[in-house]
């Protein structure tokens, strides 16, 4: 049982209260912010860098190759996720702040989390391997798809997605990325190796973006904003797209006809949103003064996909074929 119950203790999640805590409670503002957002860059391009070196070639060239399993995937992931967002994103903007607003639908866009996905799939007994290359190939595809995508479905105005920012990614995020993949032949072992140590580095990457979004958004008056009214509403809302996440992708790999253990690998690769892309893609995208606003949506997501998946996965692992 104890077993059952570790993801819920997940560090990410304290992470990100810390992280959130930090943004509110001593805000890097002012002269603060140039060196702040520096440091969350350069953060960022390491974390790129080192997930170039341990995605292996090989799992990206397998990916291609189960068409029917990872097809549909993509599409679930940047098709039917990113509408639900734009939906959701439409209603929220009658309750809460616009910018806070089009936050669900940068959450619909952003590709799954790797390390939760691959954890859930082996707690439920599903296909693991399915698992990890199909996180890795929508890791990968988000780097390049979800700004394109968010702005196409109306969130060009406030990322302002022009050939600044397209250079941005491309070296903070694509670059370092190519980098990792040309190295991994003499890096990868040794990443394999410290993967414990790795993981930290994610967390603490994760952290500094998510406290530099936050301390622009306290600076924009974060608090005065929102009442009880607008907390409840988001929490509602965050909760519905989490229910229908879940719920269409089981259903989805049921009418594709998928095994059970595959059904379970298409749950978790396709429900769960990366915050380990999303913070650090809204960094580049967003002002420091817009970015805490629209990601506050997906880091809720993504404290309650932990909360949630863990007795999910478990329930599941007793359902075979």
């Amino acid at each position: 049982m104890l077993q059952r119950l570790a993801p819920l203790a997940d560090p990410m999640i304290a992470v990100l209260l810390v992280a959130t805590l930090a943004g509110f409670v001593l805000p890097a503002t002012g002269e603060m912010r140039e060196p702040a957002q520096l440091v969350t860059n350069v953060a960022i391009f390491v974390l790129f860098l080192v997930n170039g070196m341990r995605v292996a070639r090989s799992e990206i060239a397998r990916g291609f190759v189960n068409w029917r399993f990872f097809l549909p995937l993509m599409l679930f992931v940047f098709g039917a996720m990113a509408l639900m967002g734009l939906g959701l994103s439409l209603v929220a903007a009658a309750v809460l702040p616009p910018m806070v607003a089009i936050g669900f639908l940068y959450l619909g866009t952003l590709p799954s989390t790797i390390q939760s996905a691959i954890s859930y799939t082996t707690l439920a007994e599903g296909n693991v391997a399915l698992s990890v290359i199909g996180a890795a190939l929508i890791n990968i595809a988000g780097v390049f798809v979800t700004a394109p995508l968010f702005a196409a479905l109306g969130g060009g105005e406030l990322a302002e997605i022009g050939s600044e920012t397209i250079l941005r990614i491309g070296l903070i995020l694509i670059l370092p990325f190519a980098i990792g993949q040309a190295v991994q032949g003499w890096t990868r072992g040794w990443v394999l190796k410290h993967k414990a140590r790795i993981v930290w580095l994610d967390r603490i990457v994760i952290g500094i973006a998510v406290y530099v979004a936050f301390s622009g958004a306290v600076e924009q008056g974060l608090m005065s904003m929102f009442g009880g009214i607008e907390w409840g509403a988001l929490l509602g809302l965050v909760v519905a797209f989490l229910f229908a996440a879940n719920v269409s992708a089981w259903l989805s790999s049921g009418v594709l006809g998928f095994a059970m253990a595959d059904r379970k690998a298409f749950l978790f690769a396709a429900s769960q949103k990366s915050v380990a892309i999303g913070a650090p893609l809204a960094a580049i995208l967003f002002a420091p003064e817009i970015a805490g606003f629209v990601i506050a949506p997906l880091l809720l997501y993504h404290l309650l996909q932990l909360m949630i998946a863990a007795p999910l996965a478990s329930s599941l692992s007793a359902q075979t074929d």
